[in-house]
């Protein structure tokens, strides 16, 4: 490898680090990226989400600016609603239990379609999410759940594009190049010793961003932190995602921060593999389970599938069916809603049973008390409330009566076969314990919370931001939102 020389260096490539290393560029920085991860892997975890992101927007007008592209047809034929910062706010602080550290809360809230128009300034494109957030109701097409948004190409549209604006803009990146510590001298830091193949070698830079993410593929730090069970969990991303970052800044004293025991953890395919497969992709996610009903090995039901939109619950359920008996869950739908299913469950890799009758289903459950899932069925049936009008695109109200488990919304009775089950289990995105930062800057904080100077974060492994939960599409615009403030304060560090 040639002689490393660089202003800033970003540990990672992902979304978070790429918007690192494209602010501090803006700032005239001579910027160099280390990815662990080998190039046909590289990415994080932004290579292997589905590419929703939240930020807040007033109407048609905002949405233009981030999608150019949109057509007088789409504007005509679909309803994107509006999503105010207030909005923002109030899903950010109702789902992380009033836990989001308000200052992190109001740099992401504030900054979020800034820093989604600084992207579209910088060749990032954006399109509608019609195949995975919108249905169409009397021939128009309505978002919900505050997400209208993603990046083309999904993750790895994303790493595409924000590699080629990254290379076009003269940043280096070095892949199969692991960072293993951070070069400080007690008082700042000065770069970092990296390992590449056999070689074991220091550069050095006038600051660091740290944006590796956080510890979700280390199975011992997910016993130790998050508890006795998740090492059983099955990692949606990449398998790169061992806590380095996080560990190299606690080493010289940085303060960790945030919901250490937290994580997002969605419904998995049972059979998908260890760690993510770039070529399913987000695609062993199910997350249609608001229109159906899940049940465990006993054949109970154990979750109100229909508390709230998807993008509200589906971060914590993943947890809950870790926690059933053999961990996983068998999601169970009938022919009145299978139309309303998301594209994942259409794929070749996927764990589905069919009987034309719910005996015939039951036999087919494996792992499943029959009997007493035809009596939970049964029991379920009767106490949906027929009378209220079914509505997917709102939280319509049509629940249960009278049951131990409620379903609160978007209730059907399970009476229409064939029916289709999917068995499904834990799937673990990324932790929520992390670095503390100054939220302003992103600079990382000692344990006397004073600034460590050369070190910024961003990224997942920010602690401080989201706590049991997690709004839907927030990951990728708080890699963003931090990434390029942290990028910014690295770039005028190390040029002045």
């Amino acid at each position: 490898m040639s002689k490393i020389k660089a202003d800033v260096v970003v540990v990672g490539a992902g979304n978070a680090a790429f918007c690192a290393a494209l602010a501090a560029q803006e700032c005239g920085a001579e910027v160099c990226m280390l990815e662990r991860a080998p190039k046909e892997e590289c990415g994080g975890n932004s290579r292997f989400t589905a590419g929703a992101v939240r930020y807040a927007y007033t109407g048609i007008d905002d949405l233009r600016e981030i999608m150019p592209d949109l057509s007088n047809d789409e504007i005509a034929n679909t309803d994107f609603s509006i999503y105010s910062e207030d909005q923002f706010f109030d899903d950010m602080f109702r789902i992380t239990r009033y836990r989001t550290d308000p200052d992190l809360c109001e740099q992401l809230v504030r900054n979020s379609f800034d820093t989604i128009r600084w992207l579209r300034q910088r060749g990032i494109r954006f399109v509608p999410s019609y195949g995975r957030q919108a249905f169409e109701i009397d021939g128009k097409f309505r978002f919900w759940g505050g997400l209208c948004t993603e990046y083309w190409g999904g993750g790895p549209g994303i790493i595409e594009s924000e590699t080629k604006v990254a290379k076009d803009n003269g940043i280096r990146i070095e892949y199969g190049t692991r960072v293993v510590s951070l070069l400080f001298d007690g008082h700042r830091v000065n770069g970092v010793k990296v390992k590449h193949g056999p070689e074991l070698f220091d550069i050095a830079a006038k600051s660091v961003v740290i944006a590796a993410g956080g510890f979700e593929a280390n199975h011992e730090w997910r016993t130790r932190y998050l508890g006795p069970g998740w090492d059983l969990a099955k990692v949606r991303g990449t398998r790169f995602n061992t806590g380095d970052g996080i560990n190299m800044a606690l080493d010289i004293g940085a303060a960790p921060y945030g919901n250490w025991s937290g994580c997002h953890a969605v419904a998995w395919d049972q059979n998908g593999p260890e760690f993510g497969d770039l070529a399913v992709g987000d695609n062993f996610q199910k997350h249609s389970y608001p229109f159906g009903i899940m049940v465990n090995a006993e054949g109970k039901r154990f979750v109100d599938e229909g508390a709230d939109f998807r993008n509200y619950t589906y971060a914590k359920y993943g947890h809950i069916i870790l926690n059933q008996p053999d961990q996983f869950a068998w999601q169970v739908f009938d022919q009145k809603v299978l139309k309303l299913l998301r594209d994942e469950y259409r794929i070749r890799e996927v764990t589905k049973v069919v009987g034309n009758t719910l005996e015939e289903l039951a036999e087919k459950l494996e792992g499943v008390n029959q009997q007493a899932f035809l009596d939970e069925v049964k029991a379920f049936n009767q106490a949906v409330q027929t009378d209220i009008v079914f509505n997917p695109t709102i939280l319509d109200g049509r629940c249960t009566k009278n049951l131990e488990v409620p379903k609160s919304n978007w209730a059907n009775t399970i009476d229409e076969g064939p029916f289709e089950a999917y068995q499904v289990t834990c799937g673990i995105t990324f932790t929520f314990g992390g670095l503390r930062i100054e939220p302003n800057t992103a600079q990382v904080l000692d344990l006397d919370l004073a600034p460590i100077p050369g070190l910024y974060a961003a990224g997942e492994l920010i602690g401080g931001i989201f706590y049991f939960n997690y709004p839907g599409g927030t990951g990728l615009t708080s890699g963003a939102v931090f990434g390029r403030t942290a990028g910014k304060s690295a770039g005028t560090e190390a040029t002045n």
